[in-house]
């Protein structure tokens, strides 16, 4: 059971909830900061005060005056016209993401929503009521509107809910489970809506899964500094101090660990000095996509336990304040960062890749890794998959925040494109993730090639590791179809089951 407060809510947390389907409960002093927020808003409709999308319309609505009868109905209007997605639907680790997020946001009680309509939601989080939520339709300005519309929908009884892996109309989802549709009341459709959580869903599950990345990139470059008798000089701590750069340092301490005691990776060579820079200035390529995944966890930590809706209600001095808080640039402009990063990973294990296959470049095995080329490919074409989910990262790394399309009658005239940022960044972790195991794969066949006894000549880490992938997946003899061992090594790195037994 995570406890729910608004304030400290951790990443790691984050993915029990998302992927694990840990249950949460709301801080009681949440609760009553919930309950003080919402009475300030009651009194504004009382007094029938001026309020952006509490006694008004919204966007650029926002001077059309609504009336007290009125307030409630403008609710449901919000979230109806607003649901307005399209395309594939998010996953469901992304929505109880999202709803997370919602919830802990709303628990700082700067928001003036019901503490009943906050249960509802940790009700259907508990009870695993997924909204779905199309993935188009969020300009990453004024929030995630589109995409949290359609989860609130499932709220009111409406839309369709993935519920225990059936797809159930609001309505039927939540009674299934014992629970009944809400009634908003003033300002709780703008509440629910108008904030970053689509955004920060994905950006913290990408920062998981990158920090991941990390720990595995430098497996498949252990290995294959074992397969390509590699020299370790460059790894030296005392190369590294002269250029303190935190992840450099890191990376390069982590590879001496793995290799420590490998009798095929050496300080020195005699038939050479220096390696290509896929190995030599790895220190300084994977330590520098270290460096910007830890920034960007930065951003979304704070982000993650943010106030990021509009308006903004202050209880202790009784103000309400329009301001941004919902513009997603900082996120945008993390997750473009971020994808940048996580691609060069995929760049510089794909170039490993393309030396362990050629035999004028693997200092001394076979072409493709085969003994018997010519009858078999090998893994040629393993290289050609690699290649390709490269060349689709450089398209996808483009940043999405350099654009912005005006939106409301130019009322919402500069917007961040989070959303697309964020979609971008998570499928090019899944390609990265797909390259690394595939470059792990060809390592540990090439090991096989260079030697009978691989684990009396592999690194304590570098044995361990070549031990998991040989495992679930034998040594190539010859030609087999090969996708399902590609898919096994992946799934491997995704689970993290291969970091939690060598770290």
């Amino acid at each position: 059971m995570i406890i729910i407060d608004g304030e400290s809510l951790s990443i790691k947390e984050l993915i029990k909830v998302a992927r694990d389907g840990e249950k949460i409960k709301l801080k009681a002093q949440s609760s009553e900061k919930i309950k003080k927020s919402r009475k300030i808003v009651e009194e504004f409709v009382e007094n029938n005060s001026i309020v952006y999308g509490v006694t008004t319309g919204f966007g650029k609505f926002s001077d059309t005056r609504i009336s007290p009868r009125e307030v409630i109905h403008l609710q449901e209007n919000l979230i109806k016209s607003h649901s307005a997605g399209t395309g594939d639907n998010l996953s469901l680790e992304i929505v109880r993401a999202m709803i997370l997020l919602r919830i802990n946001a709303l628990a700082k009680g700067y928001s003036g929503i019901r503490l009943k309509t906050i249960n509802l939601l940790v009700d259907m989080l508990n009870n695993n009521i997924v909204p779905l939520v199309p993935e188009h339709g969020s300009v990453g300005a004024s929030g995630d509107l589109v995409p949290l519309a359609h989860m609130v929908l499932v709220m009111l009884g409406k839309g369709f809910a993935n519920v225990d892996g059936d797809i159930l109309s609001g309505d039927k989802a939540l009674n299934v489970k014992g629970l009944s549709p809400i009634k908003l009341k003033s300002k709780e459709g703008l509440a629910l809506i108008n904030g970053t959580q689509m955004m920060s869903a994905h950006g913290a599950i990408a920062i998981n899964d990158s920090l991941n990345l990390f720990f595995h990139v430098n497996y498949a470059l252990a290995l294959s500094l074992e397969a390509l008798k590699g020299i370790l000089s460059a790894f030296d701590e005392n190369v590294h101090k002269l250029r303190p750069h935190p992840g450099q340092i890191k990376t390069a301490r982590h590879i001496r660990t793995l290799v420590k005691g490998s009798k095929l990776a050496l300080y020195e060579r005699a038939d050479r000095v220096q390696d290509a820079y896929t190995l030599r200035c790895a220190p300084q390529v994977h330590g520098a996509s270290y460096d910007a995944i830890t920034h960007v966890q930065d951003i979304l930590i704070r982000e993650i336990n943010s106030v990021t809706d509009n308006p903004l209600i202050f209880p202790e001095s009784k103000e309400v304040i329009s301001g941004g808080n919902f513009h997603g640039q900082p996120l945008a402009l993390g997750m473009d960062y971020l994808a940048m990063a996580v691609s060069e990973l995929g760049n510089i294990s794909e170039r490993r890749i393309a030396r362990l296959i050629d035999s004028s470049l693997n200092n001394g095995l076979e072409m493709f890794l085969t003994k018997y080329g010519g009858l078999n490919s090998g893994y040629m074409i393993a290289q050609y998959t690699a290649a390709s989910l490269v060349a689709e990262n450089k398209v996808l790394a483009n940043p999405a925040s350099i654009d912005s399309i005006p939106t409301s009658a130019n009322q919402e005239d500069h917007v961040s494109m989070g959303s697309v940022s964020g979609r971008k960044l998570l499928k090019i972790i899944n390609n990265v993730e797909q390259i690394i195991a595939i470059e792990m794969l060809l390592a540990t066949q090439a090991i096989d090639l260079r030697t009978d006894d691989p684990y009396e000549k592999l690194g304590i880490g570098s044995k361990k590791i070549y031990s998991e992938i040989r495992k679930i997946v034998e040594p190539l003899e010859e030609d087999r179809i090969l996708y399902p061992e590609l898919y096994k090594v992946k799934e491997l790195i995704h689970k993290g089951d291969l970091k939690e037994k060598i770290e």
